[in-house]
């Protein structure tokens, strides 16, 4: 059975380019994410999603080769539509970095003063970025051609924005009160008008 395609010329040069072109900046975003002494708000969110997502990556990527879970009918089908939805997801969290500005920051970190931005695509969800990783993820694995890869990339990045998510509403509601409270009710977690 032959390999999958994110591992075979010309194919695996166009895996890696979208995917270093997709990730590259993520891996910048979480290096500057440094909290100030004494700041507690991120309560180690930032970690459990670096650490969920070097398992799964590597694990995906493990399993990628395993004949038993590779979605072998229409490889070319799956991996052109992990690699559009990879790059979806890419765009749609660095949209999210132009709507929030400075105030997006790799850990969680609110200021008083902050505004509650309505804009772009936080006018339909509260937490776009978090949606857009999730389309990322998911990209990967189906560009792996591999519907397990596809499960624990997409299952584990989701456990650790769960918990992520937690953290971040906490504290927003905390230090806005009133204000980001109101937009909670008004608007779904990820995904427009559904959750």
């Amino acid at each position: 059975m032959p390999r999958p395609l994110a591992f075979l010329p010309p194919y695996s040069w166009i895996f890696w380019a979208v995917f270093l072109f997709a990730y590259l900046p993520e891996f910048r975003l979480v290096a500057r994410s440094r909290p100030s002494p004494g700041e507690n708000t991120d309560r180690g969110s930032t970690a459990v999603i670096v650490v969920a997502t070097w398992i799964s990556m590597t694990a995906a990527f493990v399993v990628s080769g395993a004949p038993s879970f590779r979605l072998v009918r229409g490889q070319k089908v799956w991996f052109v539509l992990g690699l559009t939805v990879l790059l979806l997801g890419a765009w749609l969290r660095r949209h999210c970095w132009r709507m929030l500005g400075l105030y997006f920051t790799g850990n969680v970190r609110v200021a008083a003063g902050q505004p509650v931005i309505e804009e772009g695509a936080y006018r339909w969800v509260r937490h776009p970025s978090y949606t857009g990783g999730m389309l990322m993820y998911l990209g990967t694995g189906l560009a792996l051609s591999n519907w397990l890869s596809a499960v624990i990339l997409t299952g584990m990045g989701a456990a650790g924005y769960a918990y992520r998510v937690r953290v971040e509403e906490r504290a927003l509601a905390t230090t806005l009160g009133e204000r980001y409270q109101d937009y909670m009710r008004r608007t779904k977690r990820f995904v427009p008008f559904v959750f």
